[in-house]
């Protein structure tokens, strides 16, 4: 271990939306329990690229006594090898900004905010006369689809349909690209798991500062998955803003009732 400088998180000051994970080329910052943390010394490479994208002001360049960077433990750590780490912060900081992909800034794979073009509709083809073979093309818009990931300024989230929805409703509802998520942008989330009260703060942030055309909430008939509704109403109520706001049930056999 040697003083050198490392990144600091203020967790007093983190507001959870995400922005720096994408924005860490060595996967470095993840989001944990609705608050970013720097999860290994060795993994942070000192120069801040992180920086200009936390909104809050709580990261900061310090020096302290930390593990050496080490660039074969970030290679294990991203499944890849890692990029050049002798370029400036400005060139850092774009790392991984590349192709028609839309990505967003660098950072882990994982959690690399991106938008994704779909432009083919969804394929029946008849296998026989007993048996019609459905080829659903997939409709998710954009990447990642966590609430705990997701950047509260991601461009994709600009004049959305937004569908807020519990993580278990895709396994349930069969028809979830078609019926539910086609043409809109995704958060799915757990309130059973996570910290509701994050997800209200998240959400607010989300509806506040885009211009989100409508809002739609997906949740199991279980009533744990209830959670998941207060959230976003109440996140809606304290945006202050009048846009339609729907819900729609999905009973554990895989039916929908349209509630709003």
């Amino acid at each position: 271990m040697a003083i050198r400088k490392i990144v600091n998180i203020d967790e007093d000051k983190c507001n959870g939306c995400g922005l720096c994970v994408p924005s860490c080329a060595e996967g470095a910052i993840k989001i944990i329990d609705g608050k970013a943390k720097l999860i290994a010394d060795n993994l942070c490479d000192g120069l801040g690229a992180c920086l200009g994208d936390c909104p809050q002001d709580a990261i900061k360049i310090v020096e302290r006594d930390a593990d050496e960077f080490d660039e074969i433990a970030v290679e294990n750590h991203l499944g890849k090898p890692a990029a050049a780490h002798n370029q400036t912060p400005a060139q850092h900081s774009h790392h991984g900004h590349h192709g028609n992909h839309g990505h967003h800034g660098g950072g882990c794979p994982g959690s690399r905010a991106m938008s994704i073009n779909r432009t083919e509709a969804a394929k029946t083809t008849a296998a026989s006369n007993d048996d019609v073979e459905v080829r659903i093309k997939p409709q998710l818009a954009q990447w990642p689809v966590q609430l705990n990931l997701v950047p509260v300024r991601a461009p994709y989230f600009e004049d959305a349909d937004l569908l807020i929805s519990a993580d278990c409703v895709p396994f349930a509802y069969p028809n979830f690209h078609l019926e539910l998520l086609k043409g809109k942008k995704l958060a799915i989330g757990c309130p059973k798991l996570d910290d509701v009260q994050y997800y209200v703060e998240k959400l607010t942030d989300i509806i506040t500062e885009n211009n989100i055309n409508s809002l739609t909430v997906a949740f199991m008939e279980v009533p744990c998955c209830g959670g998941i509704v207060r959230a976003a109403e109440e996140a809606l109520a304290r945006s202050g803003k009048n846009i339609p706001f729907h819900k729609i049930r999905i009973g554990v056999n895989g039916e929908a009732t349209k509630l709003s």
